[in-house]
């Protein structure tokens, strides 16, 4: 789309695109890497929901075995690259539905354990349906310190646009609540077909009610490759949503820490992609380095064969211009509403106010951006475009990137303009 492309070339001062190329190289250099964060992708669900753009497959519990083995194995691959245990800030567990694997999930985090020491807390996502009293005890058992339930919405007609039943969801997340889990984040959809501003708001109080600490909102987005019988609401009324979430949140006293999250006032966060560098494990699961950006095969069947092979399953690599690890940094930046000069240097290597001082000097006078503490925070009004800025991004470049590889394990290059 133009406006892509527009924002690409000014950042990254090239009319070159992200050039995305299949990958056959067997190493990750991480070693120097600080503030590193690990992910692991289950894809496994017991049914899958159209709205979910994510991979995933119906689980088959012999195929689930076999991941497992395929999962540690990758893990061992990765790890005895490195000459000392590894300090990483935190882990994830995402999906599909990673309590599908609940027995085997102290298992891959003992495996990690080997290669990195572990400094923060353990998130994993969890479906309604996962809430019982021995997966609970289960997670907790394994380290499980923080847990995402996605809910999507407790309004009936609205889950049924979405593919869901949703019975019981208010009794299972009070359940969640007294686990005593250190964060419960719950996972709402805005602007479903039917929906107001009031049941939006209706969702969000009742989940912090039920013992949520955090609330992540989403906008529905109807991906080209989606099954739905339903189309998201118009971008108006998206915004006009979003509008009344903050003011309302803001006046209950919620902090917003992104975005589309909001938080109860000194409460740690669920945030697995605001890391500044990560490692994925696991089909699908992506590897953001220093000057690299690496996607693993969304191919279960692809994954195993390529760890069986001794292999690492990468299918695309980006490899960074200065500029563009930049763009990339200042995107999920702006997603947290803070972006910090210090870190910038850092990662990219360049002072901020080097590389893009000219910009931050007009953002502040036309009141989008504001320095606190050093720190340049996005303004209400910063944000809502940032909303607009990244649906249009979601469109053109993660929809293009993710309805390929679903259909080639392992393409020989995606360009994205």
């Amino acid at each position: 789309m133009l406006l892509t492309a527009i924002m690409r070339m000014w950042l990254t001062r090239s009319l070159e695109p992200f050039r995305f190329k299949g990958d056959y190289e067997n190493r990750l250099s991480f070693e120097d890497v600080d503030d590193l964060g690990l992910y692991v992708h289950i894809p496994f669900c017991r049914s899958l929901c159209s709205f979910c753009p994510y991979c995933k497959v119906v689980y088959e519990p012999e195929t689930a075995a076999i991941y497992r083995m395929a999962l540690l194995s990758e893990i061992d691959l990765v790890g005895r690259q490195l000459r000392q245990r590894k300090r990483a800030g935190s882990l994830y567990f995402g999906g599909g539905t990673p309590a599908l694997m609940a027995d085997d999930l102290e298992d891959i985090i003992d495996r990690l354990k080997q290669y990195f020491i572990i400094t923060g807390g353990i998130g994993v996502e969890l479906h309604p349906a996962d809430i019982t009293e021995e997966n609970l005890d289960e997670l907790k058992a394994a380290g499980v310190t923080m847990v995402s339930l996605g809910i999507q919405s407790f309004n009936r007609d609205c889950l049924s646009k979405l593919g869901r039943v949703g019975e019981g969801y208010a009794r299972k997340l009070r359940t969640l609540g007294k686990a005593g889990f250190d964060v419960v984040d719950v996972d709402l959809i805005f602007a479903i077909p039917g929906q107001t501003e009031e049941m939006l708001i209706d969702d969000v109080d009742t989940a912090f009610s039920l013992g949520a600490t955090q609330v992540s909102t989403y906008p529905f987005i109807d991906f080209t490759f989606a099954d739905n019988d339903y189309r998201p609401l118009p971008a108006k009324e998206k915004k006009r949503m979003l509008q009344a979430l903050v003011v309302h949140c803001r006046r209950k006293g919620k902090d917003r820490t992104s975005v589309w999250t909001f938080a109860e006032p000194q409460t740690q966060r669920y945030s697995s992609v605001t890391r500044d560098n990560f490692l994925g494990f696991g089909v699908s699961a992506a590897t953001l380095l220093r000057s690299v950006f690496k996607i693993n095969t969304f191919s279960v069947e692809g994954y195993i064969e390529r760890i069986d092979s001794r292999e690492l399953p990468t299918s695309l690599t980006l490899d960074f211009t200065e500029r563009q690890r930049a763009a990339y940094f200042l995107f999920w930046s702006a997603y947290s509403m803070a972006v910090l000069p210090q870190r910038f240097e850092a990662v990219v290597g360049v002072p901020l106010s080097e590389m893009f001082g000219f910009e931050f000097w007009v953002l502040e006078r036309l009141g989008m951006v504001y320095k606190e503490n050093g720190c340049y925070r996005l303004t209400d009004y910063a944000a809502c475009l940032y909303h607009n800025i990244e649906q249009i991004y979601t469109t053109a470049y993660i929809d293009k990137m993710w309805n390929i590889s679903r259909n080639i394990a392992f393409p020989e290059e995606i360009v994205l303009r």
